[in-house]
C-alpha cells in the first residue's frame, strides 16, 4: 500500500535528575556537597533511507518517544546521557509542525538529519549551587522536559520526470514500455492509484527516474478526484511530460485535455507552469491517431511533441534521448524549488515580550502563564527546602510578586504557575 501522508506524536527524552549528595571520605575533611548532574535525554531525529518508498510504518505506529538521561551520581558523577531514538524515513518527506503549519526540514537525500524534538538537558546536582553563603546545599535539580509535538509527514515522490495526463490515456502502459515496472494496468479509469517509479536507461549509458502519476481530472486542484493525492507528487519532477490519447479512444478531446491540464498545474501550484515540459501522442498504432495528432499539432504549434505508442513501442528511442538531454540541462536543485518557497512562506518570527509573563484571573485563583516559569515549576523539587527557597527568590526577582500584588493578590489567594497551585503570602 502507497501511504504518503501520516500524523504522528514525537517527544524527546526528559533530561536526568540531579541529585543531592555530600562527601563523607575518611581523609577528606569537610567534603562538601558532591551530587551530580543528570544526564540529557535523548533527542528525536529523521534520517532519511533510500530504501523506504511510503510512510506506512507510521500507520501501526504514531507515538515516538526518545529515553531519558540517568539520573546523577555521587561524588559528582554525571549521569549518561540517553542515544537518540532515530526513526527512518523515505527521500522526499517533508515536515511540518502541525499545530503551527511551521515548516522543519525537506529531506531529500540518503542520509540527511533533521532533529524535530530535542531532549532536555540534565537536572543540576546540589555541588552546582555552592555557594559562598551557602557551602551545603540541600537541593537539586530535576531534568528538564523534553519537547514534545505532533508532526504532519507528508511524501512527495522524487522522479526527473512525471508523466501527466487525464485517466486512460496510458501511462502505465508507457512506463512498462521504457522501464521494467510493471505497473497494474486495466481498461478502466484510475487502474493507477498511487505513484510508480521506473528507471530509464538510455542507449548511451544515460539513465533518470520517470513516475507514472495517478489521473487528473478537471477540478483537482480544488481537490476532486485525486486531486491533491496527485498533484503534490508533480512538484518534485524536473520534467512534465504531457500524455495524450490522440486516437480519442474514449471520445475525448486532446487539444481540450491538454488546455485542461495545464489549468490544473498552474492552479495548483504557479512554479509547476514554468517547468520544462513535452508532449507525447500515445496510440499511434490505432485507427484516426494521425489526424488527431495533425489537429493537436495545428492547435499548439509552439509545443515539440514525440509520435509514440506505449503498446507496441513506436518512437519511443527518441523520446528517451530528448528526456535524457532535457535533464542534462537543467540543475539537480530544481526538485526543491517548490518546497523552499514554502519554507519561506512558514518562516516563524518570534516576539519579545517586554515582560516575561503574563497574569490573567480565572475563578478565584491567579494564572501566571509564562514558559520559562512553567519550565522552572517541573525542574524545582518542592520536596526540598533549599529548593522552595530557591523558587520563591526566583519568582521574586522576575517581578511576579509585585505583578500579582498590583492584579489585586492578598494572603492567601491561590496562585498557579503550570500544574502548581500555592497559596500566595504577602
Amino acid at each position: 500500500m502507497f501511504f504518503d501522508h501520516a500524523k504522528i506524536y514525537v517527544k524527546g527524552g526528559d533530561g536526568g535528575n540531579g541529585i543531592v549528595s555530600y562527601r563523607r571520605e575518611k581523609y577528606v575533611p569537610l567534603g562538601g556537597p558532591a551530587g551530580g548532574d543528570g544526564g540529557r535525554g535523548g533527542d528525536v531525529v529523521f534520517i532519511v533511507d533510500e530504501g523506504l518508498r511510503t510512510l506506512i510504518d507510521f500507520r501501526y505506529q504514531r507515538h515516538f518517544k526518545a529515553k531519558p538521561g540517568e539520573q546523577g551520581g555521587t561524588k559528582n558523577k554525571h549521569g549518561a546521557d540517553a542515544p537518540d531514538m532515530v526513526i527512518k524515513v523515505p527521500p522526499g518527506t517533508v515536515v511540518r509542525d502541525a499545530d503551527s503549519g511551521q515548516f522543519l526540514g525537506d529531506l531529500t537525500q540518503h542520509g540527511d538529519r533533521l532533529v524535530v524534538a530535542r531532549g532536555g538537558r540534565g537536572g543540576r546536582g546540589n555541588a552546582r549551587f555552592a555557594t559562598a553563603v551557602n557551602k551545603a546545599p540541600d537541593m537539586a535539580e530535576k531534568g528538564e522536559p523534553g519537547e514534545e509535538r505532533w508532526l504532519e509527514l507528508e511524501l512527495r515522490v522524487l522522479a526527473d520526470v512525471g508523466l501527466v495526463g487525464f485517466p486512460s490515456v496510458g501511462k502505465s502502459t508507457l512506463l512498462a514500455a521504457l522501464t521494467r515496472a510493471r505497473p497494474k494496468v486495466g481498461a478502466y479509469h484510475f487502474t493507477t492509484l498511487n505513484p510508480e517509479l521506473g528507471v530509464v536507461e538510455t542507449s548511451d549509458g544515460r539513465g533518470f527516474v520517470i513516475a507514472d502519476l495517478p489521473g487528473l481530472i478537471e477540478g483537482a486542484h480544488a481537490g476532486h478526484g485525486l486531486g491533491h493525492e496527485f498533484l503534490r507528487h508533480i512538484q518534485r519532477t524536473r520534467v512534465i511530460v504531457h500524455v495524450i490519447d490522440v486516437a480519442s479512444v474514449d471520445g475525448r478531446d486532446p487539444v481540450a485535455d491538454f488546455r485542461i491540464i495545464e489549468s490544473e498545474l498552474a492552479a495548483y501550484d504557479p512554479v509547476l507552469a514554468e517547468r520544462p515540459r513535452i508532449v507525447a501522442a500515445n496510440k499511434m498504432d490505432l485507427p484516426g491517431a494521425a489526424d488527431g495528432l495533425e489537429r493537436f499539432k495545428q492547435a499548439y504549434p509552439e509545443l515539440e511533441v514525440f509520435p509514440i505508442s506505449g503498446a507496441t513501442h513506436q518512437g519511443l528511442e527518441p523520446l528517451i534521448r530528448k528526456l535524457a538531454d532535457m535533464l542534462d540541462a537543467l540543475p539537480q536543485e530544481i526538485e526543491a524549488q517548490t518546497i523552499t518557497e514554502d519554507e519561506e512562506e512558514h518562516k516563524v518570527y518570534r516576539l519579545v515580550r517586554k515582560e516575561p509573563f503574563t497574569i490573567r484571573r480565572e475563578g478565584g485563583a491567579f494564572i501566571v502563564e509564562s514558559e520559562e516559569l512553567e519550565k522552572l515549576v517541573k525542574m524545582t523539587n518542592f520536596q526540598q527546602f533549599d529548593a522552595v527557597k530557591r523558587f520563591q527568590r526566583i519568582l521574586k526577582q522576575r517581578g511576579v510578586d509585585d505583578a500579582l500584588r498590583e492584579r489585586g493578590a492578598k494572603d492567601g489567594d491561590s496562585i498557579r504557575i503550570g500544574d502548581m497551585v500555592f497559596d500566595f503570602v504577602d
